[in-house]
C-alpha cells in the first residue's frame, strides 16, 4: 500500500474526487490519468488475471509516485454478475420486436444478434415469463416470452447495440444465489496479497453480506466499498453503512431494479443519508458515456456529473469511459473540468455537512475547527494529523468551505483518503515525544503549497502518546507559529 510522495505541487483545488476504471485503453497511459486529476484507480475483477492485475496496480503505484499525487487502488469484486459471452463480430444490434436468445448451453460459443452463451446455470431457474432483463446497462432492454431447458427465449423490447460479455441484469429477487461466490472469495484473498486499498463488493441486499466479505477478508483486511445496486440494499441501506468505508450508487443495476424516473431522486437520498452518517459516496455508470467514441461529453452528461456533485457525492466514477473508451485522459479531464466548475461557482448549491451530531468528543472538536474556519475569511486550510483517517472523514463529513490538509503516518491511510470529499493527503513520520509531532506538522504546513502567505490554518491534532481521538484545536498564521 505505498502511496505517493507528496513533495510535488497539488493540483488546483478539487474537492468531488474521481475514480477511473482501468483496462485496455489506460494500459502505458497510468500517467496520464494521474496527471488528468485521478484519485482513485478502479480494478474490475470481472476482466484480467491475477498477472494482469499485478501488473496493472503496479503502473499505478508507479505513475502515482511520479507525478506526486496519492492515489488509492480500488479492487471491484465481481459478485454474481452475470455476462453474455463473446460475439463473433465483437458487438451486434439488437431489432425491436426481434428475438433474442439467452442460453446456457452455448455459453462458450460466439453469440451474435440471434443470441448468446450465458455462463450461468441458474439463469433457467432464476427467470420468468414477463420478467424484464437489462443488457449493458441499458444498451438493450429485453423481456422473456419462455423459459427452456437449456436457454430463456426473449423478446428485444428496447433495441441498440451490445457488446462482447456486456452485462446481463435481472431483478435482485430473483437471484438464486448469495452476493459472495467462490470466485469473490479468492479474489478477495488476492487483494490482500497485492495491496489494495479499498474491496467493492457487489450484489449486497443486507448487512450480512458485508460481514461474510469482511471474515474473509480479516479484520486488517482493506476497507469494503458496498455497490447500492438492488432494492433491498436501499431498502437496509442505514444498517449496512455500518459495516463499510464507502458506499458505490451503481446506477446501472439500479436501472432494473426500478423504474429509471425513480433512479435520480434515489441517488439523492442515498447521498444524503450516507453524507449524515460520515460515509464516502461514489455515484457511478455511464457519467460520461458518449465518451467512449466522442472527445467531448454530451451536454446531459455534463449535468449529470455536475448533479452528482451539487448532491454532495465524494467521488464521480469513469467506467466504460477509461477502460475501454478512445479518449480515457479526456474523459478524466472533463470530469474534473466539470467538478472543479461546479465547486468554484455553485457553491450557493452545494450541500452542508452532515446533520447528525456524532456525540463524541472528536466530533464536537471537529464541528468546532470547521466552524472556526468558515467563520475566519484567511483561514486557507484545515490540517489534522491522523492515523487510521478518521479524524479527515470526520472533518469531510463536515463539508467545509476550504480543504483538509490530512498528514498521516501511514502509507496507507494516506492512500485510502484520496477518496474522501475535499482531502488532501500527505505523509509525514510520527516523532516523539508528542511535542516533536506538533513541530514536525508546522514545519510541514510551512512547507506545504496548499497554504498561501498571508493565511491561517486550523490544526486538529492529538496529544496523547497512543494518538486516538483529537483533543487540540489552534489557530495558526502563516507563517507557522512555533
Amino acid at each position: 500500500m505505498t502511496p505517493a510522495a507528496v513533495d510535488a505541487p497539488p493540483r488546483p483545488a478539487r474537492r468531488t474526487k474521481l475514480v477511473c476504471t482501468l483496462g485496455p485503453s489506460t494500459e502505458g497511459r497510468e500517467a496520464e490519468l494521474v496527471a488528468a486529476g485521478m484519485d482513485v484507480a478502479r480494478l474490475n475483477f470481472s476482466h484480467g488475471t491475477a498477472e494482469t492485475r499485478g501488473r496493472a496496480l503496479r503502473a499505478i503505484r508507479h505513475a502515482s509516485e511520479r507525478g506526486g499525487q496519492p492515489v488509492a487502488a480500488l479492487a471491484d469484486l465481481s459478485g454474481p454478475k452475470i455476462r453474455i459471452g463473446e460475439l463473433a463480430a465483437g458487438s451486434a444490434e439488437l431489432t425491436p420486436g426481434g428475438t433474442f436468445r439467452l442460453s446456457t448451453a452455448r455459453a462458450v460459443e460466439a453469440g451474435d444478434a440471434a443470441g448468446a452463451g450465458v455462463a450461468y446455470p441458474r439463469l433457467t431457474t432464476d427467470l420468468r415469463v414477463g420478467d424484464r432483463i437489462l443488457l449493458g446497462d441499458g444498451a438493450g432492454e429485453l423481456r422473456v416470452e419462455r423459459v427452456e431447458a437449456d436457454a430463456v427465449v426473449t423478446e428485444v423490447v428496447r433495441g441498440g447495440t451490445i457488446r462482447s460479455r456486456t452485462g446481463v441484469g435481472i431483478p435482485s429477487e430473483r437471484r438464486s444465489g448469495g452476493p459472495l461466490t467462490a470466485k469473490d472469495r479468492s479474489d478477495a484473498r488476492t487483494t490482500i496479497e497485492l495491496g489494495f486499498d479499498y474491496v467493492a463488493q457487489s450484489f449486497i441486499r443486507r448487512a450480512a453480506d458485508v460481514a461474510a466479505l469482511r471474515r474473509v477478508l480479516g479484520p486488517d483486511g482493506p476497507p469494503i466499498v458496498a455497490k447500492v445496486e438492488t432494492r433491498p440494499a436501499i431498502e437496509r441501506f442505514d444498517d449496512i453503512l455500518d459495516g463499510v468505508a464507502a458506499v458505490m450508487i451503481a446506477r446501472g443495476d439500479l436501472g432494473v431494479e426500478l423504474p429509471f424516473e425513480e433512479v435520480p431522486l434515489v441517488q439523492k437520498q442515498l447521498v444524503r443519508r450516507a453524507l449524515d452518517r460520515g460515509v464516502p459516496t461514489i455515484v457511478a455508470t455511464q457519467m460520461l458515456e458518449s465518451m467512449i467514441a466522442a472527445p467531448r461529453p454530451t451536454r446531459a452528461e455534463v449535468s449529470d456529473v455536475a448533479n452528482a456533485v451539487f448532491d454532495g457525492a465524494d467521488a464521480i466514477m469513469l467506467s466504460a469511459e477509461t477502460a475501454i473508451g478512445q479518449f480515457p485522459a479526456l474523459a478524466a479531464d472533463a470530469a474534473v473540468r466539470i467538478a472543479r466548475w461546479c465547486e468554484e461557482h455553485g457553491r450557493d448549491y452545494l450541500p452542508g455537512g452532515a446533520r447528525a451530531p456524532t456525540g463524541s468528543d472528536a466530533g464536537s472538536l471537529a464541528y468546532a475547527a470547521v466552524a472556526l474556519a468558515d467563520a475566519e475569511a484567511e483561514v486557507a486550510a484545515i490540517a489534522c494529523y491522523t492515523s487510521t483517517g478518521r479524524t479527515a472523514r470526520l472533518l469531510s463529513s463536515l463539508r467545509p468551505s476550504v480543504p483538509i490538509v490530512a498528514f498521516s503516518p501511514e502509507p496507507g491511510t494516506v492512500a485510502r483518503l484520496a477518496l474522501v470529499h475535499g482531502v488532501v493527503p500527505r505523509s509525514l513520520a510520527d516523532p516523539v515525544p508528542i511535542p516533536g509531532r506538533l513541530a514536525a506538522l508546522r514545519t510541514a504546513l510551512r512547507r506545504d503549497p496548499a497554504i498561501g502567505p498571508a493565511s491561517a490554518v486550523v490544526l486538529v491534532a492529538s496529544t496523547t502518546l497512543a494518538g486516538g481521538a483529537p483533543n487540540l484545536l489552534e489557530l495558526h498564521r502563516v507563517p507557522i507559529d512555533g
